[in-house]
């Protein structure tokens, strides 16, 4: 058995998103199909018990194009003078930490190259970001604001997204990081159905005014 969480939008709080966990049956391995096997026991688990159907996985492990499309390993966008790169390179090379970063020349390598570089792991705790010379402190939501980036530029899988209820991703483990691109989905969705455009957060202090700040329990150096 395992233990992932639910991504639900939300409308009737200040809260974006509703997180509920599930125990599901988990496949061992590391074969895509066995990951399926994953997903589809949590999204079975997530209609027994939570009533919710019309579920989307948010991962290069989806068995729905719009899932694999919507991951931050192949949401990509240009910005400024960096063209076509992923939501996870801009994550991950805008990272400061303490004995080093931002390392820009990840814009340039592709999302797996960019989450496994050494230097990631080796420079200490995460202290913040740097995007294009702006800094932004930790507790900002950097990672779902460039997400939503990454989502204006690519109209046709954000249509797509709000026509599910819910999203997951079965690589997310809470334990081990903060940040969840079916989280950023779920908010999505729920920005929009506040009638609030993407085109209104296009600037770090727009989105800053309607995100909470986040509670960081910085385990960097141990991520994988």
């Amino acid at each position: 058995m395992a233990k992932r969480p639910i991504f639900i939008p939300n409308t009737k709080s200040n809260e974006f998103v509703r997180q509920i966990e599930l125990d599901f049956s988990w496949s061992p391995g590391f074969a895509v199909s066995q990951k399926q096997k994953s997903i589809e026991a949590l999204h079975q688990q997530a209609y027994k018990k939570l009533n919710l159907g019309n579920l989307l996985e948010i991962s290069t492990k989806s068995d729905e194009k719009t899932g694999s499309n919507a991951s931050a390993f192949n949401l990509k966008f240009s910005w400024k003078n960096i063209k076509n790169c992923s939501v996870e390179c801009f994550y991950q090379g805008s990272k400061i930490f303490k004995n080093g970063g931002p390392f820009t020349d990840l814009y340039e390598r592709n999302s797996m190259e960019a989450k496994k570089d050494e230097r990631i792991k080796k420079s200490g705790d995460l202290v913040g970001f740097s995007f294009f010379n702006e800094n932004l402190p930790l507790e900002f939501d950097f990672y779902t604001w460039i997400y939503l980036l990454g989502l204006n530029h690519n109209k046709n899988i954000a249509e797509k997204l709000l026509t599910y209820d819910a999203f997951t991703d079965i690589e997310f483990n809470p334990k081990k990081s903060y940040n969840c691109q079916a989280y950023s989905a779920a908010f999505f969705v729920s920005l929009t159905k506040r009638k609030i455009n993407l085109e209104q957060i296009q600037q770090s202090n727009e989105f800053k005014k309607i995100s909470a700040k986040k509670i960081i329990n910085n385990f960097q150096p141990t991520l994988l």
